[in-house]
């Protein structure tokens, strides 16, 4: 069963971003500013995470927001990579569209977009399996 883990954020600048939310009780860690993704815990265990545009760029086509593109996403943690693949099927059989699909990520997750009937975009990962050392 898939939970709801984490919000992410596309933004501009990371410097304005993590000092903007810093002043709403984020707790960034130091150096965040220059840095493309960082994420903070709220106390409530959910992530938030910052993402600036070249990031997203980096991975897929995404655009400043116009249509269809989005800034905010939800973002669902599966229990294994295989889990990412299975609800990514269900989901899209059921009326989602697929906007990034399944694929195993530079920074170790196997992670798919998923757009809902509505064209709401939210996120499915997993940590990728590690072989045995």
């Amino acid at each position: 069963m898939a939970r709801l883990d984490a919000i992410g954020i596309v933004v501009s600048s990371m410097a304005d971003s993590t000092a903007f939310y810093r002043h709403l009780g984020l707790d960034f860690p130091a150096g965040s500013e220059t840095e493309g993704h960082v994420e903070a815990v709220t106390p409530g265990g959910i992530r938030v995470m910052l993402d600036t545009e070249d990031m997203m760029k980096s991975f897929s086509d995404w655009e400043r927001p116009h249509g269809g593109s989005q800034r905010t996403s939800l973002a669902f943690l599966c229990e294994s990579p295989a889990e990412v693949d299975r609800l990514h099927l269900l989901l899209v059989g059921i009326g989602g569209t697929t906007v990034i699909a399944p694929f195993d990520a530079p920074w170790s997750m196997r992670y798919a977009t998923i757009a809902d009937p509505d064209g709401n975009h939210f996120d499915l990962f997993a940590p990728q399996e590690q072989p045995p050392a």
